[in-house]
């Protein structure tokens, strides 16, 4: 099971390096590959509120990271235009829930040859999935490949919960299940699946104490990855404040995640 996590938002240089050193030791402590997520631009949110450093700078935060501790990096693309230009840092292209249907964002992504991870949007069914696979499967080279191997690493697929009502999200672990028939990694994204959109005066809130208990059910039902967004100072956040994980209880979390998995698979 890979890893990947980071600050919901890139907020400063020093903040960004702190928490992909303390995320490194960690995972190397555990035997965990770990993938450095972090977004330039919080291009969804619900108010016009602070946004993140922008592109330019936040690639070259995450270059810094990716030199200085051999981290690959995942990071999202918002619009067709910026995939090439982020291709050239990430090894992971990551499209955003609202946007995974985006027929011209999907074909870009596929065509700049990164693993292009697909977040399941809160409005989709499981099998939706399979629109979004075939846009990328027909324009990516590696999932053109007769080596169904290599042609498997070219697409991730996460679970980030289903909207209830209007404020609340909730996980059909069976969803998990039914993504990986597909023949691609599946991964469980704990910190997005315990929000609360829009319930404080028109800023999305979240429950953190959920988050190791529903890593604990993904992981039991069968996991290829495991997302997490995690910060120093939770509270302090730009975004995401209420269901980042603190930073210092991350590897507490993972060992109990690796525990799980040992046991179902032995």
């Amino acid at each position: 099971m890979f890893l990947i996590a980071g600050p919901c938002a890139i907020e400063s240089r020093d903040m960004v390096m702190y928490t992909a050193e303390t995320l490194k030791q960690v995972c190397d402590r555990l035997g965990i590959t770990l993938y450095f997520k972090s977004s330039y631009d919080k291009a969804n949110r619900t108010n016009l509120s602070e946004r993140g450093v922008g592109m330019e700078k936040g690639l070259e935060i995450l270059q810094e990271v990716k030199s200085t501790f051999s981290l690959p990096i995942l990071t999202d693309v918002h619009e067709s235009w910026q995939c090439a230009p982020v291709a050239e840092v990430a090894e992971v292209l990551q499209i955003p829930a609202f946007l995974s249907r985006q027929t011209d964002l999907l074909v870009a992504a596929a065509q700049t040859g990164k693993v292009v991870n697909v977040k399941k949007g809160q409005f989709m069914a499981p099998w939706d999935m399979r629109g979004a696979i075939a846009k990328i499967e027909t324009n990516h080279p590696l999932a053109l490949s007769p080596n169904s191997l290599i042609a498997s690493k070219s697409i991730w697929l996460t679970e980030r919960g289903s909207s209830f009502g209007y404020g609340n999200i909730i996980v059909d672990m069976t969803s998990l299940v039914k993504m990986r028939e597909y023949g691609y990694p599946v991964v469980f994204d704990a910190t997005h699946s315990v929000q609360q959109p829009s319930s404080q005066a028109g800023v999305t809130g979240g429950n953190r104490e959920m988050v190791p208990h529903l890593i604990r059910a993904a992981v039991a039902v069968g996991i290829d990855g495991l997302f997490l967004e995690v910060h120093p100072e939770p509270e302090k956040a730009i975004s995401d404040a209420a269901n980042q994980l603190r930073l210092s209880d991350v590897e507490h979390i993972l060992r109990q995640a690796q525990r799980i998995e040992s046991t179902i698979n032995s």
